[in-house]
């Protein structure tokens, strides 16, 4: 696992989260999912009915899942979410939701994708990736397949562990995008390695 040094809480912080839109279910999933991280962070996630003065705020009405990297969510103007569920719904598996929650709430503590560490050595197959990326339901133009998937952070601005495939934080590769058969699959849960790292950045 990987996090941003300058995007990092404090331990102790305290968290306010709030719902921009979203159903009551959906968004009562996502609140329960998310707390699981803070068995492992010495971190307070609150979830409040207004959104001012929050630090994350959330919509279902946005275009692809995504979330800012840790505090940059303070960087965003007031009226904008700061994390989006795009694709989930009340029809969503119980899978899908724990997965796509834990991932997006892993960036809002500070983790990057896994795949881009500083430590992944990802042999990558660039003209399968590029051609898988850019076609359907991607639609990613060049800069956004490198800047989501081949790129790597720089070894002095993360703190990292060595790659781990278990990651929450890890995409799935399939093996014809790498060039030693290296793969991953659809990963759903917090790996031990997310755990005890978690556990060290916020003890």
């Amino acid at each position: 696992m990987a996090l941003v040094r300058a995007s990092q809480w404090q331990p102790g912080d305290v968290i306010r989260a709030a719902f921009v839109d979203g159903e009551p279910s959906l968004q009562e999933s996502v609140r329960n999912i998310a707390l699981t991280w803070l068995n492992y962070a010495d971190l307070h996630l609150y979830f409040v009915n207004s959104f001012h003065d929050v630090d994350i705020r959330i919509s279902f009405k946005q275009v692809g899942s995504w979330s800012y990297i840790g505090t940059d969510c303070r960087t965003v103007p007031t009226n904008e979410p700061t994390m989006n569920y795009g694709w989930l719904t009340s029809e969503s598996s119980d899978d899908e939701v724990s997965r796509v929650v834990l991932h997006e709430f892993g960036h809002a503590l500070g983790c990057i994708h896994e795949h881009q560490s500083p430590a992944g050595g990802i042999k990558w197959n660039e003209d399968m990736v590029y051609a898988y990326y850019s076609g359907p339901p991607n639609f990613w133009s060049k800069e956004e397949i490198k800047r989501n998937l081949l790129e790597t952070y720089d070894q002095d601005l993360t703190i990292h562990t060595q790659l781990d495939p278990a990651s929450i934080m890890m995409y799935p590769i399939d093996r014809r995008f790498t060039l030693d058969g290296f793969e991953t699959g659809l990963n759903s849960k917090l790996s031990s390695m997310d755990k005890e790292f978690i556990r060290q950045i916020y003890p």
